[in-house]
């Protein structure tokens, strides 16, 4: 791999040249352009979402009818006022489109970053990119095909003795805050990978750590699960720790201290 932390000086004195000739406004108007373009792909995305919102929203719904279905239940949402489905389905379609456009977002934001990184560092827009796309949609697979159903079962089977009137505004909500927990949850390797590129944590802080870790990720899970039973926490808590440990694989990898050994060990 090579050494990030010590670009040829030639290379360092072009991209200093580089940031020197962009002023203060020049940054603005890269910004601003940057923002015009997310904007743009984010209402592209809206529109195609919006267009499929009854499908999308099918899919959403499908975890809660399931639960209603093993209980004996009716498998009916409600709402409470006559603006609320178009609401509703307004946030769904905003939301979807952010998500599908979120691979070219986030190469905007590579772009704006771009000029102040080394040329070696720049070789890393597609596995960033990939890896934070496929990281967020497997949190998000995950949730959907497991923590969320079996929550769903646990709270409606909890609740059995009472009738249900489930609002859609009450569970697009509640569908939301544990699809995209679990998909910003995945994220973590990605936050340690820029963490361990630029020192701040290294592996063997994190191996050292490890039970201090597990303890945070069960405190972590404990608040984000909508229910109070240890099953349901602990399927929270599995992946996160699966994820702590390859994080700790990734920060060796990047570290400075290893790039530098390996760099030291091809030069004698």
């Amino acid at each position: 791999m090579p050494d990030l932390a010590s670009p040829p000086s030639s290379e360092r004195t072009r991209k200093d040249e580089t940031l020197q000739s962009m002023g203060f406004l020049d940054h603005l108007e890269e910004l601003r352009r940057r923002i015009i373009w997310s904007i743009v792909y984010i209402v592209g995305g809206f529109s195609v979402c919006y267009w499929y919102h009854e499908q999308i929203y099918n899919l959403m719904q499908k975890p809660i009818f399931e639960a209603l279905r093993a209980h004996g239940l009716a498998e009916k949402l409600v709402y409470l006022n006559p603006t609320e489905p178009f609401n509703m389905y307004l946030k769904v379609a905003f939301i979807g489109g952010i998500f599908v456009a979120s691979p070219l977002i986030l190469y905007q934001v590579w772009l704006f970053i771009a000029p102040g990184l080394y040329r070696q560092e720049r070789r890393y827009v597609a596995p960033f990119l990939f890896s934070t796309v496929g990281l967020f949609v497997a949190g998000g697979v995950f949730g959907y095909k497991m923590v969320y159903p079996a929550a769903l079962d646990f709270l409606i089977g909890y609740g059995q003795q009472f009738a249900p009137m489930i609002t859609i505004s009450e569970y697009t909500n509640l569908f939301m805050t544990i699809i995209l927990g679990l998909g910003i949850v995945f994220e973590m390797p990605i936050l340690v990978f820029f963490l361990a590129l630029m020192g701040v944590i290294s592996a063997g802080w994190m191996w050292r750590n490890l039970r201090y870790s597990i303890l945070v990720i069960f405190i972590i899970a404990a608040i984000i699960t909508p229910t109070t039973d240890i099953m349901n926490m602990c399927i929270f808590a599995a992946p996160m720790i699966v994820l702590y440990l390859g994080s700790i694989g990734v920060a060796y990898l990047v570290h400075p201290s290893r790039r530098n050994r390996k760099k030291k060990a091809l030069n004698e």
